[in-house]
């Protein structure tokens, strides 16, 4: 946006100007961050009183700067340098709420001008008071485009899915050799979550866990002298309608899986094991579904529709109607000499017959997948390009890669599950903070609801 001033010289007794602004979550975390004011009154995840409530105050200063804005931007604008501000607060605001700032010349005098500034917020004052400037002599002209951009790491994706899943059902879950601290704090914090009722497998888990001084709190514990074995007594488990899903510990996937896969015995119904990330990206406002990523090292096309059309059953779970999805290659058009691009092109025609539910293209590249701008100023059209909800890679390389770039540059978390067998199975990583293992069980959870 192009900023113009206002040269003392043009400006007479009367003049308005003012500004509007949502107040959102980020605007606290950023303001709290910039000024050094943790004051938790003014901070969104509070909720001093106990009320069950939130405060998500709006501190007094960041209504005070809405009236600063409007001075350096807008009247006199560009130029403009403060002298003096009086203000009276008269009210408070809070995250959603439209503040609206409104300056008024009421003076002028050798280059000094003063203006009445008045804040308000659903039609009632907050704050109202009166500044002096000193008024730029010239005119000038700002485009302020270029300054960077600021992106709050907060995860609120996960919170969301987390809210999705409380007051459901907790799901009896099997987890399997959880014989360190992280996967059995993850387990017990998930049952404290109401997410989870957890029937533990694994050697002596009693004994490690008052080492650890973790209470067990009546959850049921299995005994299993091996990893294997733990792994194939859960599988017994979903067979007997004791358990409705799956939990990784301290073991290899592979291990976890083998009896799953199992074609007499296991947990096949008839679609590949697959794997999705769910990943909250600090900045993207909707959960990023990623596959496969995990599991399925270079899938041919029959896999790939087996992936595609589980990542999309995930997201309707999660409450996103139609998946829009992208199935990435590094072209926009399908060359012979790229067989991902092939693939992606026949995937793509395959919506709304093999694959439903969700709007499908490609080949994309990952910038025209989630970026609007990129796919404009190339010209790539469709239903998808820049908005896409849902990334299928083509391979595990890539989506090892991506997962990696975006947890450990974008200060991502990310969240699993594997889909296509009976129940859904919780596949947690040695890596993943609590907020991540207590997501992926809510992933199970939803995922359960059929």
């Amino acid at each position: 946006m192009t900023l113009d001033n206002r040269p003392y010289e043009s400006l007479k007794v009367g003049d308005q100007a003012e500004t509007r602004r949502l107040v959102t979550f980020d605007d606290l975390y950023v303001f709290a961050a910039a000024t050094g004011n943790h004051n938790p009154m003014n901070l969104p995840d509070q909720d001093l009183d106990g009320d069950g409530t939130r405060e998500s105050r709006a501190p007094a200063m960041f209504v005070a700067a809405m009236v600063a804005a409007t001075l350096g931007n807008h009247l006199p604008g560009p130029g403009t340098v403060y002298r003096s501000q009086r203000l009276e607060f008269r009210g408070v605001a809070q995250v959603g709420d439209e503040l609206v700032a409104r300056v008024t010349v009421t003076g002028l005098r050798e280059g000094v001008v003063t203006l009445s500034t008045l804040v308000s917020c659903r039609d009632k004052v907050i704050a109202e008071g009166e500044a002096e400037v000193l008024a730029p002599t010239r005119a000038i002209s700002f485009d302020d485009s270029e300054l960077p951009g600021l992106v709050v790491q907060s995860h609120r994706q996960f919170d969301a899915i987390l809210a999705r899943a409380k007051g459901l059902a907790p799901l009896p879950t099997a987890v399997v050799w959880p014989s360190d601290a992280a996967s059995l704090s993850g387990a017990l914090a998930a049952m404290a979550e109401g997410l989870i009722l957890p029937l533990f497998i694994g050697h002596d888990l009693p004994a490690l866990a008052a080492r650890l001084g973790l209470p067990l709190g009546g959850a049921e514990v299995i005994e299993a002298a091996t990893d294997t074995e733990a792994a194939a007594l859960a599988v017994d488990l979903v067979h007997q309608g004791r358990a409705r899903a799956v939990m990784k510990g301290h073991l290899h996937t592979d291990t976890l899986l083998r009896p799953m896969l199992d074609r007499q015995t296991g947990l096949r119904i008839g679609r590949r094991f697959t794997h999705v990330f769910v990943m909250d990206v600090p900045g993207v406002s909707h959960p990023l579904l990623v596959s496969d990523a995990a599991i399925n090292i270079a899938p041919d096309l029959e896999t790939k529709v087996q992936i595609t059309q589980n990542a999309i059953d995930l997201a309707r779970r999660l409450g996103i109607e139609t998946p829009r999805v992208a199935i990435l290659s590094a072209v926009e058009e399908p060359m012979a000499e790229m067989p991902s691009s092939t693939d992606a092109a026949a995937l793509a025609a395959m919506a709304g017959t093999r694959i439903t539910g969700g709007l499908v293209q490609g080949p994309l590249a990952m910038d025209l997948a989630v970026n609007p701008r990129a796919a404009q100023a190339k010209g790539v059209k469709g239903p998808v390009a820049g908005r896409a909800d849902v990334l299928i890679v083509p391979g595990i390389e890539a989506g090892n890669i991506l997962v990696k770039l975006l947890t450990h540059l974008a200060h991502a978390e990310a969240a699993g599950l594997v889909l296509g067998a009976r129940v859904p199975v919780i596949l947690t990583s040695r890596s993943d903070g609590l907020k991540a293992r207590l997501t992926s069980c809510a992933l199970a959870v939803l995922q359960a609801q059929g």
